[in-house]
């Protein structure tokens, strides 16, 4: 089974308050958008994991998906199976990748060997790998809140619109970026700001992270307003970095002025 699990961007980050178990609360907009990778799960003789494409740090033992499959397999006494991934979204950008990979390999599973697990239980598993893989299992817009693992319907309509999606090669972990940030209680409602038109987004819809680590990467600040030079009627940084994205009224060809960028580009849906 092949299925191609793609990234998300965060339309306004709101870092809330700081939990007792040392995660942060957040508001924000979680939204797909179509950068993937590509993920192949079949049945095996022996179980195996291999990964092409952008290098993954760490140990492959530790990879996301062969948590998903083990959780599964627990439960479900899977077979042995092979997995297949074809890394091309960047690692440590803020996108969400590792959690999509995760998330849609518990889809891919629970579709190849019909174990008819509801959309429910496939959150509650995908919660047990990291705050946002649950959002990757319904996989459309919605607000997020909690650690960024609950949800809610969101009013937003930019679909139609072109997105460019930029990466400049900075990796940022996630205790890096919140080893800056100051909680505090928005004092706008996001869900009532996104609803209205894009143009009143620019003044009040923000991302928490991008005060620090603007400071710490000069790039990033420069990159978001090249992406305004060019013509965004929004620009922002993704998640905890580094990724920076710019949505458009039209199609817009940005590839040209980031050349040594990662850079993805497409219609929202």
């Amino acid at each position: 089974m092949l299925v191609f699990p793609n990234a998300k961007i965060n339309i306004g980050l709101n870092i809330v308050e700081k939990r007792p178990d040392g995660f942060h609360n957040i508001e924000s907009c979680f939204y797909p958008v179509g950068w993937s990778d590509a993920l192949e799960i079949t049945q095996a003789e022996q179980f195996s994991f291999h990964a092409d494409g952008i290098a993954i740090p760490g140990n492959a033992s530790d990879n996301l998906c062969i948590k998903a499959y083990e959780m599964l397999r627990s439960d479900y006494h899977l077979p042995p199976v092979k997995i297949h991934l074809l890394k091309t979204v960047p690692i440590g950008a803020g996108l969400g990748g590792g959690s999509a990979d995760a998330a849609f390999a518990i889809k891919a599973l629970n579709q190849l060997f019909n174990l008819n697990i509801s959309v429910g239980e496939q959150e509650e598993y995908a919660r047990r790998i990291g705050s946002d893989c649950a959002f990757f299992i319904r996989n459309k817009p919605m607000y997020c809140f909690g650690k960024g693992d609950e949800f809610d319907a969101i009013d937003i309509n930019i679909s139609g619109k072109w997105i460019a999606l930029v990466n400049p090669g900075i990796h940022i972990s996630t205790v890096e970026a919140y080893s800056g940030v100051v909680a505090k209680r928005s004092t706008g409602d996001l869900r009532t700001i996104l609803s209205g038109p894009i143009t009143g987004w620019k003044d009040h819809v923000r991302n928490d992270f991008e005060a620090t680590l603007f400071q710490k990467y000069p790039l990033l600040a420069d990159t978001k307003d090249k992406l305004y030079d060019l013509g965004a009627e929004y620009a922002a940084m993704s998640g905890s970095g580094s990724t920076l994205f710019g949505i458009f009224k039209e199609e817009q060809n940005v590839k040209q002025h980031f050349p040594d960028f990662r850079l993805w580009q497409g219609f929202l849906r």
